[in-house]
């Protein structure tokens, strides 16, 4: 199963004004990175930076002036995307602003079906909080200590890694490595499983009392005792 998890930087928090800015993503199968990733920066136009958004992410208009309008990107994003599921952190609010980039260019919007949202996520798994990034990142021990500003990209690396940690992907990631190994030494003819041996044996669990008893059993049932087969 592919999943993209991304994340967005906008000018502001209302997406029927302001828009998208900066789409970061990292492609994730079957709860791996695979290594791929998409980023871009996007102008928006004559939208300005809400200043409360700059002190968010410290991206400047004067920064996105070169950089490509949404329309622009918009095939690059969607075929990046194609075929698997939508995985943020607070999607209402990012998918709110990428299905409005796409109704202005008149294209129909990604099904809420497709998406997985983090932040819900986290607060079935921890209803008592806090559930945000960086609250998540320190539960699980996640280092995020170099993001001093939001941005898509690293957040949706840092993602990622809490999103893995969420659904158990790691403890899963091991026990295929284990029964992979497992398979491939039974079906190798070079591997020889030798036992070792302990270096302190360990107690035995019987008393002397209990092998007592356990003898004067045998003796009163004679020779058709069943444990007399195994005596040494």
């Amino acid at each position: 199963m592919r999943e993209i998890i991304f994340d967005t930087e906008t000018t502001g928090l209302d997406n029927r004004q302001d828009r998208v800015i900066e789409i970061g993503g990292i492609e994730l199968n079957d709860h791996f990175p695979t290594g791929r990733t998409f980023h871009r920066y996007i102008n928006p136009g004559d939208r300005k930076v809400h200043p409360d958004a700059l002190a968010v992410h410290g991206i400047t208009d004067d920064f996105l002036k070169d950089k490509p309008v949404f329309a622009e990107v918009v095939e690059d994003l969607m075929a990046f995307f194609e075929g698997a599921r939508w995985v943020a952190h607070n999607a209402t609010f990012d998918m709110g602003f990428i299905n409005a980039e796409l109704a202005r260019l008149d294209r129909p919007a990604v099904s809420q079906d497709l998406v997985t949202d983090t932040l819900s996520m986290a607060r079935r798994k921890h209803p008592m909080g806090p559930n945000s990034l960086d609250a998540l990142c320190r539960r699980y021990g996640i280092d995020n200590t170099h993001r001093t500003k939001h941005g898509a990209l690293l957040d949706s690396e840092l993602l990622a890694e809490v999103y893995i940690e969420m659904i158990g992907g790691r403890q899963a990631a091991l026990g295929l490595t284990t029964q992979e190994s497992r398979a491939q030494a039974e079906a190798s003819d070079d591997v020889v499983a030798v036992p070792r041996e302990r270096p302190v044996p360990l107690r035995p669990r019987l008393a002397e009392s209990d092998m007592a008893a356990h003898a004067v059993l045998i003796e009163k049932i004679g020779a058709k005792a069943i444990w007399s087969q195994y005596e040494v």
